[in-house]
């Protein structure tokens, strides 16, 4: 049996957490400023530029904005909610007495798996990533971990999960990152985004090209991921089941009719129901609390899907997020979801 593989010499790992830090260093001593705790939810046109509504009625006003949101949190120009779509994917941390192996690798098959190593404090662990999966798919999540724990256990008998966590991605149609110009009626304002899991390399390519155009430079690069490009749908079948996953979301899954009651929904479980004339989306904590949503996502009104996994309220249309109190933790929603009190 014979096996081929492609290695691209010259890469590098290093760690993200210093990588930040310092960038935040850099701004700071230029003069730049870094603001926590102030979401925007609005951007005007004014006489002089823009002004960014944030929360609490805050007024930022700027000549040159950078929409970096990981999902473009305007809807209109642009249109970003047709061109892309969110993916789910999981990655535990693992110890060994193994001795480890050197570089990052990745499989050609599906599902796709990646391998590297990263330092621990002291010791030296593995990361195991894979198993992605569609935002807000209606699927059983519960074991997502547990595959991947199979892999580390195939490779190392004795190995130990010791973190696990997961993240989600914004991925084009044509899978090529959106960067530059937001939209050709929206001058001045720019856009980041559908780095498709490789984020730490696309945004420094994102913030060259980017500057570059504010500066006047030119950018050899900038044509290659014009975000207003309009270029024939390549993959046709993705495009076909986005549009498939809102028609259903949007219109066809209101109008069935749930067969369960409240009585059904177990601890620990979420379900959405009927309660009179109403859906309404329905979560039971492990003590029998009961959360009454309105299962509609706050960005476009799709109807929501419930991750058994992270006992959230997740949109199969543009991948939004939410805790099951209602509370919105992943855009491009900005809003909460309705509560249903009674």
């Amino acid at each position: 049996m014979y096996f081929g593989a492609i290695k691209f010499p010259n890469q590098a790992m290093f760690n993200v957490r210093k990588y930040l830090k310092k960038l935040v260093e850099i701004i700071i001593q230029n003069h730049g400023k870094i603001y926590e705790k102030s979401k925007a939810y609005s951007i005007k046109k004014d006489a002089n530029g823009y002004r960014i509504y944030v929360e609490d009625g805050g007024i930022v006003k700027a000549k040159n904005i950078v929409i970096a949101t990981h999902y473009p949190i305007i809807n209109m120009p642009g249109f970003y909610f047709l061109k892309m779509y969110q993916e789910k994917s999981y990655v535990i941390g693992i110890e060994t007495k193994h001795k480890l192996f050197k570089g990052m690798y990745i499989n050609s098959e599906v599902p796709t798996i990646s391998l590297r190593t990263a330092k621990d404090e002291e010791k030296e662990i593995v990361l195991i990533g894979g198993m992605g999966h569609r935002v807000g798919a209606k699927i059983d999540l519960s074991n997502a971990y547990n595959e991947l724990e199979k892999v580390a256990k195939e490779m190392y008998e004795d190995a130990e999960v010791i973190y696990e966590w997961n993240t989600q991605d914004c991925i084009t149609l044509d899978k090529i990152p959106y960067i530059g110009e937001f939209s050709g009626i929206m001058k001045d304002v720019y856009v980041a985004t559908g780095y498709k899991k490789w984020g730490m390399t696309t945004s420094n390519i994102a913030a060259r090209i980017i500057t570059d155009d504010i500066l006047g430079k030119e950018n050899k690069y900038s044509e290659l991921f014009r975000a207003t490009r309009l270029k024939p749908i390549k993959n046709r079948w993705e495009f076909g089941e986005m549009v498939k996953e809102t028609a259903n979301s949007l219109i066809i899954n209101k109008f069935k009719e749930p067969k369960e009651e409240i009585e059904d929904v177990k601890c620990g479980e979420g379900k959405i129901i009927k309660i009179g004339d109403e859906k309404v989306g329905v979560y039971k904590d492990e003590e029998g609390k009961i959360y009454k949503i309105k299962p509609v996502c706050a960005h476009l009104g799709c109807e929501l899907s419930w991750n058994n996994l992270e006992k959230t309220w997740d949109c199969p249309c543009h991948g939004s997020k939410f805790d099951y109190k209602g509370n919105q933790i992943y855009g491009p929603a900005i809003d909460d979801l309705e509560i249903k009190l009674e």
